[in-house]
């Protein structure tokens, strides 16, 4: 990353000589004896400039001067930032570089700060994964097998003696939940289902990519089922979460594939993709998100299943939205230490992941920022007010999950929080799993 040495400005002469010298040994208490850093109106030290806490404060205030145009204490904090926070640092200094990349493009998208911006490109490119990249990648870590284990135990329970399954798939992560549950449906003791599978193919570019078509996609996960016994129709409609996926619905109606009176159970599989759908209401009843569970209610499907990450990225305050993801996505971050050395494809790839997220969260607004979680007792009520009931998990579908992540780190855990399934980090919620039925 490029350094902020340029024209920088007189008042952080005091900072230089400490940080300046990429080979000095500077300490903590170096730094925590420094004087005031000019542009904060306090007349406390900034303590350790590189724990956690000082970090997120310093993010908040270039965020702040950011968006009023302050240009002058912009760059004084992006220099700070750029020097104590290195993109091959620790955990936190990752993260916090994440932040600044994203804080550094608002700063270029509104004009503060051009001097710093104009040459400097710090964006990280996402990568395009190979189907069998992306299934060694989505197993790394219990991110999304946590949802897989739960979703396919409950839909498992829930088709039970039908003899056609129609999965409605809206998945972030192009079917790699679908091998797994085949996999189980075949093993059945009356014999294995006809699977129909619709994919709701969504237009936006969002990580992690694939390499292949969503028909290429497709005949592989029906060899796939053929190698197992089992026959199954694969059709994608192509979408966009920026509708609701209108064009789903629509078309389910107008090719009339929805078809209860065959007896097929319809699944319609949820997994990280609704906080895609815009969001720019608080009343949970006029939406597009309460129309699109509005339209899955009118399908009376035989289950639906909601899995998502469990955070809050919808205030239209800048600092709430900045404070709100850096007290999430620490997690990934301190994750992958765990499991992937420094300087690994799959870790560059992991983490250009994250930052894509952590930019779209803080540099982009309206609707170019797609990012936009909602915490599980939100989706509760905005299911609750679709006319579903929560349907809960069974105590085999919970040892399922815990078997899975006995696989993992022993940071990983599992809690309960009344019928839903929640995984955890250290104690500190990831992802939620929810399973409802038609009132």
């Amino acid at each position: 990353m490029m350094q902020f040495t340029e024209s920088l400005p007189p008042q952080v002469s005091s900072f230089s000589s400490l940080m300046m010298n990429k080979n000095s040994n500077t300490n903590n208490n170096q730094i925590q004896h420094a004087r005031p850093w000019p542009g904060f109106h306090t007349s406390k030290n900034l303590g350790n400039i590189g724990d956690t806490n000082c970090m997120e404060q310093l993010l908040v205030h270039c965020a702040n001067a950011i968006d009023s145009n302050d240009a002058t204490l912009a760059q004084q904090i992006l220099w700070v930032l750029n020097n104590i926070a290195p993109p091959d640092g620790d955990s936190n200094q990752r993260l916090t570089c994440g932040f600044l990349r994203a804080l550094i493009l608002r700063a270029a998208k509104i004009g503060t700060c051009k001097l710093l911006t104009s040459n400097l490109n710090h964006s990280m490119e996402t990568h395009k994964f190979s189907i069998i990249e992306l299934a060694s990648f989505v197993d790394l870590t219990p991110w999304h097998r946590f949802g897989f284990t739960a979703a396919n135990g409950a839909i498992l329970e829930a088709v039970e003696g039908y003899s056609i399954i129609h999965i409605v798939d809206f998945s972030l992560t192009h079917c790699m939940q679908i091998p797994t549950l085949i996999d189980a449906i075949s093993t059945r003791v009356e014999g294995p289902p006809l699977i129909k599978l619709t994919v709701a193919g969504a237009t936006e570019d969002l990580p992690p990519m694939l390499d292949l078509s969503y028909e290429e996609l497709g005949a592989k996960l029906v060899n796939f089922a053929r190698s197992r016994n089992v026959m199954m129709e694969f059709r994608v409609i192509p979408s966009s979460s920026s509708d609701g996926f209108s064009n789903v619905f629509e078309q389910l109606r107008v090719q009339n594939l929805i078809r209860p009176d065959n007896g097929e159970a319809l699944v319609i599989n949820c997994h990280m993709m609704l906080h895609y759908i815009p969001e720019e209401t608080t009343v949970l009843s006029n939406s597009f998100r309460a129309m699109f569970l509005k339209a899955i209610r009118n399908l009376d499907p035989t289950i639906v299943v909601l899995v998502d990450e469990d955070a809050d990225f919808t205030s239209n305050n800048l600092v709430c939205r900045l404070r709100s993801a850096f007290n999430y996505l620490w997690i990934p971050y301190d994750t992958v230490d765990t499991f992937l050395p420094r300087g690994s494809k799959q870790r560059q790839w992991y983490e250009a992941d994250i930052c894509w997220k952590i930019e779209n969260v803080i540099a982009q607004e309206g609707i170019q920022r797609l990012e936009r979680l909602e915490p599980k007792s939100q989706w509760v009520q905005r299911m609750r007010n679709a006319n579903f009931r929560s349907s809960g998990f069974s105590e085999e579908g919970v040892t399922e999950v815990k078997n899975m992540l006995d696989e993992h780190a022993a940071g990983w855990g599992l809690k309960r929080d009344e019928e839903d399934l929640v995984l955890t980090w250290k104690g500190h919620s990831v992802v939620f799993a929810t399973a409802w039925v038609p009132l």
